[in-house]
């Protein structure tokens, strides 16, 4: 893993934007997975972003429980507004509804970080990665819903979620290894720049 973050520029198909990250580029690649017994195979996904970087060395109470592997290279930041932070908190309740804890909402919020930037994401038309929506860029062709239910964020963390309780020993996964089991994306390393701000947007949202 690099120990610092170099946006990548190599894929097929790019798309912008405009939806309160000024500059962020999304990149996908046109990868399947497999289907799980709740929810059809995965999405296609989003490269890395264009964002602040920022070398992470945290030690805040609690963070060995949410980020148990430590962090993977260089970590970058967003600001987050009310609605992207109103998105991560319906991650991480239904993170809590399912059983799956701190750690499991830390991994979807990352993931959707990466994907969407915390961002409902509707259809782009043809800035669009092909039908990729919402929060974690699922896409209704490959069987994660319809379009309504796609961009409805407690189905989405839902279908994310279930994906990721069925791999085995998800718990004890590295955040990258664990969201590509479910992701299947082309840039799996991207997921990991996410996890320091991830699991303090956890921490900060899980009792509220």
């Amino acid at each position: 893993m690099k120990t610092t973050f170099t946006a990548v520029t190599e894929a097929s198909f790019v798309r912008k934007t405009a939806l309160g990250v000024a500059g962020l580029a999304f990149v996908g690649g046109a990868v399947a997975g497999p289907a799980s017994h709740a929810f059809a195979s995965p999405a296609v996904h989003a490269a890395p972003a264009m964002t602040t970087v920022a070398q992470v060395a945290d030690s805040k109470p609690g963070m060995d429980k949410l980020v148990p592997h430590g962090t993977q290279g260089a970590q970058s930041e967003i600001s987050l507004s009310k609605d992207q932070l109103a998105n991560a908190k319906a991650i991480t309740d239904t993170a809590k509804k399912l059983g799956m804890g701190e750690r499991g909402a830390v991994i979807a919020v990352a993931t959707s970080m990466q994907e969407s930037k915390l961002e409902n994401l509707g259809h782009l038309g043809d800035m669009n990665d092909h039908d990729s929506l919402g929060l974690f860029q699922q896409r209704p062709s490959s069987g994660w819903g319809t379009p309504e239910q796609i961009t409805d964020p407690t189905y989405a963390a839902t279908a994310f979620l279930s994906n990721l309780k069925q791999v085995d020993g998800w718990q004890d996964l590295p955040l990258t290894v664990a969201a590509q089991k479910v992701q299947v994306s082309a840039f799996p390393d991207a997921y990991a720049q996410w996890e320091n701000q991830a699991a303090h947007i956890v921490q900060d949202v899980w009792t509220k």
